[in-house]
């Protein structure tokens, strides 16, 4: 029954084409609701395209659709029929419990009071704090990367996590190369892969995501070859053992593995039973085997085996990264509000924050447009009372509305700070200035300058004034080191020990 399959399919293709227009042409205030929508219309789209497989199929099935019409156009047209009719007959007889699929409710739209929840599809989809996928849920991912082996000596707030999380190269990013390669952080950056793809699946079902996955596997593909990948194009592979960067003075013992100078023969033999020095020496031989293809002990291929391991598992780490900072790229504008929310609710109490959230539930459970119970005209009043007035453009307060002026002015919100150092960076309120000085993009400007301790220039935003106080800063240490070497020391005659003034003034207090 070609013919009739045939006709189904038809059938369904126009009433799935029919449910899209029908929910393409409404606009759903909440975000809920427009998700449920966009998910709806994927879900056609995607048995669109199953359905058009299978009448495809059917077209190319030339000589099955020309028996059929053969069999109904020649002999006695009853005869078929009546065959046609003993088979349908049968087949409900064996199956008399199955259900009739009705392409006219299939794809109908269920309004709330029909029995049906119009957001099931997206309720369990997103977290509280996604919020519908307003925002990132990073808290887990956060927790990882503070216990990494490389961050557990480093303080870093979530708000700090947010801007730095799909950057992996310094100064944001303080982990090495040679400490990226273990499973904890391979499988913290491929959770963390995985998680932004599914973000963007849930948030965009409509767009060709595929398509954009694909485009960023070829971007990485292209960069790794010409080793330009962010954080992994720094060490370079040279044929033979890679050569020591220095020898040192020429005064004292070079250790070749840790490339590090001893100017003692006691503190070089400690160092060479170390655990790090060890470590170091069988990086070096690896290395060298995996290049020259050759090992004194004859255990070549193992070592090989090993060099070509490390060099896939370093390749998928880097990919994951890329992938990371491009999909984050992406979802700039996502991760910008999310940032500004946990800046908001941070500055909230606990009540607050459970007010906010009735509201939010309370607003999406309301009576939808046109629905029991509501009104075009009651849909228009609600759309002009939701709109905020706000010439000023002052900050948004917990409950979605601009601030009162007076605070505004009281914290100084419209003051501007510019930091050369920051690169004229502009900051807004006398808190955000003074919260920068210890934030990354202060303290990577001062080691630009070559300024390693920051904490003496707090307040100080000029290039030309914090070289001058680094220098004074410089000279008064060498001033302080050089006058404690030239201290004359004097012995007494009990044997005690003190600077030659101590002693002058203690021989002058002597009687006589």
């Amino acid at each position: 029954m070609l013919l009739e399959e045939q006709r189904f399919l038809h059938e369904d293709l126009e009433r799935l084409e029919q449910a899209i227009s029908d929910r393409i042409q409404d606009d759903p205030k909440h975000i809920r609701d427009r998700l449920n929508r966009d998910h709806q219309i994927s879900g056609f789209l995607y048995r669109i395209q199953e359905q058009s497989k299978r009448l495809l199929n059917i077209y190319h099935d030339t000589e099955g659709r020309t028996k059929e019409i053969q069999s109904i156009s020649t002999g006695d047209p009853f005869e078929e029929f009546y065959k046609q009719l003993s088979d349908i007959k049968d087949y409900h007889r064996r199956y008399p419990n199955e259900p009739v699929e009705n392409l006219e409710r299939a794809y109908k739209r269920k309004a709330p009071g029909e029995g049906e929840s119009a957001t099931a599809e997206v309720d369990n989809m997103f977290t509280g704090q996604e919020s519908y996928g307003r925002f990132l849920d990073l808290t887990g991912f956060h927790e990882q990367y503070l216990n990494l082996p490389s961050i557990q000596s480093k303080r870093v707030t979530y708000l700090q996590y947010l801007s730095l999380f799909h950057t992996f190269v310094p100064p944001e990013c303080p982990i090495k190369r040679a400490d990226k390669t273990n499973d904890q952080y391979f499988n913290y950056v491929g959770q963390l892969d995985s998680y932004l793809e599914s973000f963007l699946r849930r948030t965009r079902p409509l767009e060709d995501l595929d398509n954009h996955f694909t485009s960023v596997e070829k971007d990485f593909e292209t960069a790794w070859e010409a080793k330009e990948v962010p954080g992994w194009s720094d060490e370079s592979h040279t044929v033979g053992p890679t050569p020591p960067a220095t020898e040192g003075t020429g005064k004292g013992i070079w250790c070749p593995d840790c490339e590090k100078e001893f100017f003692s023969d006691g503190t070089y033999k400690s160092h060479v039973n170390g655990k790090k020095h060890i470590r170091a020496a069988k990086a070096r031989q690896a290395q060298s085997t995996g290049v020259n293809g050759t090992s004194v002990n004859g255990h070549n291929s193992d070592q090989s085996a090993a060099v070509v391991a490390k060099n896939l598992q370093e390749r998928a780490i880097a990919e994951r990264e890329f992938r990371i900072h491009k999909f984050a790229s992406t979802l700039e504008t996502i991760r910008n509000d999310t940032r500004v929310n946990i800046e908001r609710k941070q500055g909230m109490t606990d009540r607050e924050r459970q007010m906010e959230l009735d509201a939010f539930f309370a607003e999406s459970t309301e009576t939808v447009p046109g629905g029991p119970g509501g009104t075009a005209e009651d849909d228009d009043s609600d759309d002009g009372e939701e709109k905020i007035y706000n010439p000023l453009k002052l900050p948004l307060a917990w409950d979605g509305k601009p601030i009162p002026y007076w605070l505004y002015k009281l914290h100084g919100l419209g003051v501007e700070f510019s930091c050369e150092i920051c690169g004229k960076f502009v900051y807004m309120g006398r808190r955000a200035f003074d919260k920068h000085f210890s934030e990354a993009r202060h303290i990577y400007g001062l080691k630009c300058l070559g300024i390693t301790n920051t904490t003496l220039f707090r307040e100080i935003t000029n290039i030309a004034d914090a070289l001058k106080l680094w220098d004074k800063v410089q000279k008064d240490k060498r001033r302080d080191k050089a006058a404690g070497e030239n201290i004359v020391q004097m012995e007494d005659q009990q044997g005690n020990v003190m600077p030659e003034k101590v002693y002058l003034e203690y021989v002058t207090t002597l009687p006589k």
